[in-house]
């Protein structure tokens, strides 16, 4: 039987930041993944296959539009499985450097699904073999799934999830989404963009409710200027499956045909078949676990990260949880991990991404305030680019003049947002006048924050 320091359970960020960090620091550490190859859902079923989508459904969509190409658009008529191609080729390029990750360090990957006999064992039986580990440590990472309600019917050729639909075969005509959270917007953008006529089903009253009001304002208006049918405060009845497409009855009586139904609400934590209850570890109804603030769980020894432990699931977040799980594990006295600076990147066309608070948070908490615009349309980057939708806001302390949250709406936002993070990160230079002080190359979308921060200033008394 093998022994060692850290075991972890699952490759995918989480999991990867948790064994690199171990590993980095001479500890003896297996990794185990029940799947053929590593990098967990993020690398196979989430976040890579659906961004290189979504980036080649923006260029097919960029070269469409441009003007000195007019001539040649009835020539890029590419249909939904002919972009699906782009995905497999990021794939393989991330297995393949996650997979060297683990061998450049001598962390042994050990297939199959695992199992704990005891608290300190763990079972890895895969296709016919079963092996048995013992570590001092464990850090379970092994992911989420799309949420399955047991009314409808997912293996209809017609009914798909946020994993099943990027196996999709043909071009759809129409498209309903259940489900308006972060991966129901993200592909709302990527048919709309495709031509596909899409209706967006919202259970809340309100787009992304978590975004400042303003860009979750902006989005939806940007969705349905693009087509998009939004219906807000609807609740799933039931589904009626046919041999062509599928009729979504809601609870309020409306009828909604589709080719497909892509169902995303929501995810549930893989921790089935793990013998977490014989340990005394419980999960919630969506199979997460509860942790503290060093992502340990009930049993002190046993951590989680990532997808598993419930929200923000970012797969930037989940490698963080993962690397600061295994900085405990060397430091017991390792403070806890400051998650409030880690950003939210949403990829709809054009993308999203925040960090810090929201005007909502800062009102609620009576924090005086003033806010800093910048609209694209009014930046030269943007402009020669012909990406003059969104903006750059910057919420600021009226007084102290620090700034408390940057978010931005438009191309490249997850890029952009990554200067304001740093400047709030930085206690030494955490003031707006910093984006008037610093030069920005001219033109660059980054000049959005010079831009804004004089309009905040101005804004003051």
């Amino acid at each position: 039987m093998e022994r060692y320091d850290l075991v972890v359970i699952g490759s995918g960020p989480a999991g990867e930041g948790a064994a690199m960090m171990a590993t980095k620091q001479h500890r003896r550490v297996a990794v185990v993944e029940r799947y053929v190859e590593v990098g967990g859902g993020c690398t196979h079923w989430g976040t890579i296959p659906s961004k290189a989508l979504r980036h080649a459904v923006q260029q097919l969509s960029r070269i469409r539009a441009n003007p000195l190409l007019r001539e040649y658009r009835s020539e890029l008529n590419l249909s939904y499985p002919q972009i699906l191609h782009k995905k497999n080729k990021a794939i393989e390029a991330q297995v393949a450097s996650r997979q060297r990750f683990y061998e450049r360090n001598r962390v042994p990957v050990l297939r199959g699904h695992a199992r704990f006999v005891d608290p300190h064992t763990v079972r890895v039986e895969g296709d016919g073999t079963s092996t048995t580990v013992q570590a001092e440590h464990f850090v379970i990472a092994s992911g989420s799934r799309p949420y399955h309600p047991p009314e409808v019917d997912f293996s209809h050729p017609h009914i798909r999830d946020s994993d099943s639909i990027l196996d999709y075969p043909e071009h759809p005509f129409s498209v309903t989404i259940y489900g308006a959270g972060v991966i129901g917007c993200e592909y709302a953008s990527i048919f709309l963009n495709l031509g596909v006529k899409v209706t967006l089903v919202n259970t809340q009253d309100r787009l992304l409710s978590f975004l400042d009001d303003e860009i979750a304002e902006a989005l939806s208006y940007h969705l349905r200027e693009q087509g998009c049918i939004i219906r807000h405060n609807e609740q799933f009845d039931r589904v009626e499956a046919r041999e062509r497409d599928v009729v979504v009855h809601l609870k309020s009586g409306r009828k909604i045909k589709s080719d497909i139904l892509l169902w995303a609400n929501g995810r549930t934590g893989n921790t089935d078949g793990m013998g977490l209850e014989a340990l005394g570890l419980r999960v919630n109804s969506r199979g997460q676990l509860a942790v503290n603030e060093h992502f340990q769980t009930a049993i002190p020894h046993i951590y989680a990260a990532g997808d598993v432990i419930g929200p923000p699931a970012l797969a930037s977040a989940a490698y963080v949880q993962g690397r600061h799980a295994a900085q405990h594990i060397l430091d017991p006295k390792t403070p806890p991990q400051r998650l409030e600076m880690v950003p939210s990147g949403i990829y709809t066309i054009p993308e999203i991404s925040s960090v810090g608070r929201t005007e909502r948070e800062l009102q609620d908490a009576r924090v005086p305030y003033e806010v800093g615009h910048a609209s694209f349309k009014n930046i030269a980057r943007a402009q020669m680019a012909d990406q003059t939708t969104g903006m750059l806001k910057i919420l600021f302390h009226a007084e102290t003049l620090k700034v408390l949250g940057v978010h931005c709406f438009g191309d490249r936002a997850s890029e952009i947002v990554h200067i304001g993070q740093t400047v709030m990160a930085s206690s030494d230079i955490n003031d707006l006048r910093y984006f008037i002080r610093t030069t920005f190359n001219y033109p660059t979308m980054a000049e959005a924050y010079r831009v804004a921060a004089h309009n905040g200033l101005n804004r003051l008394a």
